[in-house]
């Protein structure tokens, strides 16, 4: 049995872990990329395998991810190291904690670079730019913001220093603080969005959209997009939610929260697609816009409907905190094993891995412009980054959690760890995580590399 409380701090409270697991999980991932997924293959019946993935996937290995961050008590790399030895098995297992942070630090290192993109456009909503703007307008501004590094070096540094203010103050007094106020803060104003949403005319059309399934439009292309976005949904595979419930209370139902958290976090995705399909389609615009749904269409239905100005401003402020919540997530784990392995104050530790990951961010924001000709594999740093975190990291992470829960760490364990008995619960949880989990994850990943 591992030590009952880590030496970073505990979460004062079994609220504080969940708010903090679902600040983690949602971020720009629920209300950018869910949305325009979901509009690229067709809304409800995506929805429908979406929420099927969830249950059947992302369940199952965010309980085995806290639950190995709880009996572990330590980073992740100390985590899996302890585990491996614990049940006389290869000291190897502690890469899975290396390659959640490598996969951690990443994916911070571009994810901050778009949150200064968001937190530009909520000045940019607020002063009234994109009022009567239109679609070549507000292109031709986001591709000339995109192509000035020193604006995209400013913002994102901005996005740097207030993650690293967070994560240096500890875990009551920084992240416990930062999650009680931005994460009822990001529900409010999610709630806000999709009130405004249903005074339109086309809420109903946007309910329907996302709820009214067309199997007609869902390709083997769209179930294989649904699984993945249920796994990279909920913040799996990359040492986040195995230090923070490392940080977890003894007594606390792994399974009860577990399934607390994945609802919110579904929760967060399902509100934002009401929010904005009905605003799209108010607007006369199309749902499948890719990628540029948030930062090239939404600011046309911005600058055009009533009240755009306030409401572009909350979409965007909404965006930030649900960036910065999943980047404090991000920044903690190589933070807690810097204390760990070299004796490093917090405060000390949290500004080394804040510059490392904001260096990786400047060679990425540069690859966007006077960079662009710099190439690995015919990909600038970012598209880089971005293509080994999701497609080769993540799923790769998320594999070997289920197969450690599942095949390496003893019966024993796992149960003394979920204290829920043999009962139902605990084997239909085993079946999932030895079985469903890794083949649909290993698809995932083979699809992703291009084998089929």
């Amino acid at each position: 049995m591992a030590a009952t409380t880590s030496i970073h701090g505990m979460w004062s409270s079994r609220l504080a872990f969940i708010l903090a697991a679902t600040g983690s999980a949602v971020g720009l991932g629920n209300i950018w990329r869910f949305p325009y997924t979901a509009g690229e293959y067709g809304g409800g019946a995506f929805v429908l395998v979406y929420l099927i993935c969830v249950a059947a996937i992302g369940i199952p290995i965010m309980m085995a991810e806290i639950m190995l961050g709880r009996r572990g008590r330590q980073s992740p790399i100390n985590t899996m190291l302890a585990l491996a030895r614990q049940e006389g098995r290869t000291e190897a297992w502690q890469l899975l904690g290396w390659l959640g942070i490598v996969c951690g630090f990443l994916i911070l290192s571009f994810y901050s670079v778009i949150a200064g993109w968001t937190m530009a456009y909520v000045v940019r909503a607020a002063a009234g730019v994109f009022h009567g703007a239109d679609a070549a307008a507000i292109a031709a501004a986001f591709d000339g913001f995109v192509a000035d590094p020193e604006r995209l070096l400013a913002w994102h540094t901005i996005f740097m220093v207030m993650v690293v203010l967070v994560v240096a103050r500890g875990v009551a007094s920084g992240l416990e603080r930062a999650v009680r106020f931005l994460m009822p803060a990001l529900f409010v104003l999610l709630v806000a969005l999709v009130g405004y949403a249903m005074t339109t005319d086309h809420f109903a059309a946007g309910l329907s959209f996302l709820f009214r399934p067309d199997f007609s439009k869902l390709s083997g292309e769209g179930i294989l997009s649904a699984m993945g976005q249920a796994f990279f949904s909920l913040s799996l595979g990359m040492g986040a939610i195995m230090i923070y419930g490392s940080y977890l209370n003894s007594q606390a139902s792994i399974a009860r929260n577990t399934v607390i958290i994945a609802g919110l976090d579904t929760l967060v995705a399902l509100l934002a697609g009401l929010a904005i399909f009905p605003i799209v389609f108010a607007q006369g615009l199309a749902p499948e816009q890719g990628t540029g749904l948030v930062f090239k269409v939404l600011p046309i239905a911005f600058g055009q409907m009533p009240g755009g100005q306030l409401f572009g401003t909350v979409f965007f402020l909404l965006l930030v905190f649900a960036a910065w919540t999943s980047a404090i997530s991000l920044l903690e784990p190589m933070v807690a094993w810097l204390v760990e392995n070299l004796s490093l104050g917090r405060v000390r530790a949290s500004v080394l891995a804040g510059m490392t990951v904001w260096l990786l961010g400047v060679a990425c924001l540069l690859s966007l412009n006077v960079w662009s000709e710099i190439t690995v594999f015919g990909l600038g740093f970012l598209a880089l980054f971005d293509f080994l975190t999701a497609n080769i990291l993540l799923p790769l992470g998320g594999l070997l959690i289920a197969v450690f829960a599942g095949w390496v760490l003893s019966r024993a364990a796992s149960v003394d760890e979920f204290a829920m008995g043999e009962g139902l619960g605990y084997r239909l949880w085993r079946l999932l995580i030895r079985f469903v989990a890794p083949i649909a994850v290993a698809i995932v990943f083979l699809h992703a590399i291009q084998v089929f």
